[in-house]
């Protein structure tokens, strides 16, 4: 895969430092599209990782915090559980928890999916707002600004998981996916054309229980059914890694 997509990836010495780059980048890329166009718009996922990050963005005591262009930002999510918002298991709740709570985010810059409604129900109305938020036409694909993923031991990434039917759907923009594997649940997610689409997009990778996978997403044969990160093959022909050094364990060096 490394040989038909440019990988950039960057290595942090540990959590720590990669929750810094994180949230750096997140605000560089806002700073650029709101510069450029007068908005950001990104979508985040969940994760332990990206929480870090977030809780970065969010302290005053902070660079972060100051930079990031809060009025110009449109904020959306990549997946969701279909819990409820207040739910331990919400991406919402953990964002709004790590980020949402101390910045001054206006709500209706603040674009959740709703767990708490009938996978299917929740998928349509997010779609609907996709559509009237980037005012789409037809069969027009919205652009995000940045997309940030993570990925899963098992290959998985946003709730596109191995072996499910949302890896077949190619004309819409969020669809609820039922996944056995894990607790029997059902998710909400952003389809992978969609995410695709996007400007910027990176993988925010850490611990040594990725190490594996990510040398076989990147460095293995394609097997997307197995491996649904592999469906990440942005329109810009670019793919960010933003990994410590636990997960980059069994990648080539990141200058070679």
């Amino acid at each position: 895969m490394l040989q038909k997509l440019r990988i950039e990836y960057f290595v942090e010495p540990d959590a720590g430092a990669l929750a810094a780059r994180a949230a750096r980048y997140f605000v560089e890329k806002a700073e650029q599209a709101a510069a450029a166009q007068g908005r950001a718009r990104i979508a985040i996922s969940g994760g332990s990782t990206p929480k870090a990050a977030f809780k970065l963005m969010g302290d005053p005591g902070r660079p972060w915090r100051a930079r990031m262009p809060w009025d110009k930002l449109d904020l959306w999510w990549v997946d969701e559980r279909c819990v409820p918002p207040d739910d331990p298991d919400s991406n919402f709740r953990m964002t709004r928890e790590a980020l949402l709570d101390r910045v001054p985010l206006k709500p209706e810059q603040v674009h959740r999916m709703e767990g708490e409604l009938e996978p299917e129900v929740a998928a349509a109305r997010y779609e609907s707002e996709l559509r009237n938020g980037f005012r789409l036409e037809g069969a027009e694909i919205p652009r995000f600004d940045l997309v940030q993923l993570g990925m899963g031991p098992d290959g998985h990434t946003a709730s596109l998981f191995p072996h499910t039917q949302a890896l077949n759907e190619l004309g819409r923009l969020a669809v609820a996916n039922h996944v056995e594997t894990v607790k029997d649940s059902s998710r909400i997610t952003l389809t992978w054309p969609v995410i695709n689409r996007a400007a910027d997009v990176f993988f925010l990778v850490s611990g040594s229980d990725k190490a594996k996978i990510l040398k076989e997403v990147f460095l293995g044969p394609r097997d997307v059914e197995r491996l649904p990160s592999q469906l990440i093959t942005p329109a810009g022909g670019i793919l960010t890694l933003l990994l410590d050094q636990a997960a980059a364990a069994l990648l080539p060096p990141a200058d070679a």
